[in-house]
């Protein structure tokens, strides 16, 4: 999708606030170094596996004025575990599960990597799904701001093969360890049923600490929205005047949802959204408890996808739900254009002026992150 002249050439108004609704810097950390001269106002940088949680808290130490996130700070950090590394989450919330390292991952995996002794050896212990949603919390505790991300389901994916002596010798050192890295993939993938089990146990997290969510979807919006029905059920708002006042009149006297720990998060971003127009309209329904936003990046939505599909999605949505992001693994000048292009792009298909957009944008995104 083209942008047109009149867009491109208007000198972009950095001015006004440019925020990074998914980004990962902390998977190349040399950059990180680059984020205090970034011309973005702020990133929002997700983790997504043992390896990087850490990190993230620190680089949000180490770049933010103060000691706990505020608006005006340079980073919001993220705390969540992929679902591509999900399969590295035992799930011990169960009576019968089992904690030894091969028949947790013969139990998750399909097909059945039980005759594949190799590919089992070069994967890691798992963790704890109990002690993870406790280190967790306490990273949510730490940051008031917090998000919890990067989570999700994936029903594509698959895991990379074990590490061959030759990919061991070409590894970039600069990159964080954890991640593909080029390695051929496996046939082996992660079940669903496993995925949704870690997915929900994040959401209920975010739904204790009320934080907002980044969520990973790719194939599996449909399977996204039934997790989150199931923990929405019972909590749904009331659909006009008459319906909410006899809603308050039935809860007299009892203690407010708002009072309570809930279940799902209160706002939600659908982070680089692929799916349909149709799939929008569920997220977006007024009785839905939780705020869905939907976030768009240069990578993703405007790099080979059909034009005419990126369009339709982003001039369905309220303008209001709209965030854009980077969702690279590196921080400084790449990120910044990424976020350039991809603003350029939606004001381009929303009609709206440059400065208009990217004012709005911004409210959007502060809005979704501090509620």
């Amino acid at each position: 999708m083209s942008i047109s002249q009149e867009t491109s050439q208007h000198a972009f108004p950095w001015d006004l606030g440019v925020y990074d609704a998914h980004c990962h810097p902390t998977d190349t950390m040399a950059s990180v170094a680059s984020i205090p001269s970034m011309k973005a106002a702020a990133l929002t940088i997700m983790a997504t596996r043992g390896e990087d949680q850490e990190l993230v808290q620190q680089t949000a130490e180490s770049l933010n004025v103060h000691q706990k996130v505020a608006q005006e700070d340079k980073i919001v950090p993220c705390f969540g575990w992929h679902p591509w590394f999900s399969h590295q989450i035992l799930d011990d919330t169960e009576p019968d599960s089992t904690q030894q390292k091969d028949a947790h991952y013969t139990a998750v995996l399909t097909p059945s990597p039980a005759d594949d002794p190799e590919f089992l050896e070069h994967l890691p212990q798992p963790k704890l799904l109990s002690t993870y949603i406790a280190e967790t919390r306490n990273r949510l505790k730490r940051f008031p701001n917090a998000l919890v991300g990067e989570v999700g389901l994936d029903k594509s994916f698959r895991l990379p093969g074990a590490w061959s002596q030759q990919d061991l010798d070409n590894r970039d050192e600069e990159l964080t360890p954890g991640s593909r890295e080029g390695r051929r993939l496996s046939p082996y993938k992660v079940k669903l049923d496993h995925q949704r089990v870690v997915l929900k146990a994040q959401l209920r997290l975010a739904g204790e600490m009320q934080r907002a969510v980044s969520v990973h979807s790719v194939q599996a919006h449909g399977a996204v929205f039934d997790v989150l029905k199931e923990l929405w059920k019972g909590h749904e708002r009331a659909l006009s005047d008459d319906e909410e006042e006899k809603q308050n009149h039935q809860n007299k006297g009892r203690p407010q949802d708002n009072q309570q720990p809930l279940s799902f998060p209160p706002r939600i971003c659908m982070h680089s959204y692929t799916g349909p127009v149709e799939q929008i309209r569920q997220f977006l329904q007024k009785s839905n408890p939780s705020d869905v936003y939907f976030s768009f990046s240069a990578v993703i939505n405007f790099s080979g996808a059909p034009a005419r599909k990126v369009s339709d999605v982003i001039k369905a949505l309220p303008a209001e739900r709209i965030l854009i992001e980077s969702d690279i693994h590196v921080a400084g000048l790449e990120m910044d254009k990424l976020l350039d292009d991809v603003a350029r792009q939606i004001c381009e298909v929303r009609g709206w002026e440059l400065r208009e957009g990217v004012r709005q944008l911004a409210e959007n995104w502060r809005r979704f992150v501090f509620g």
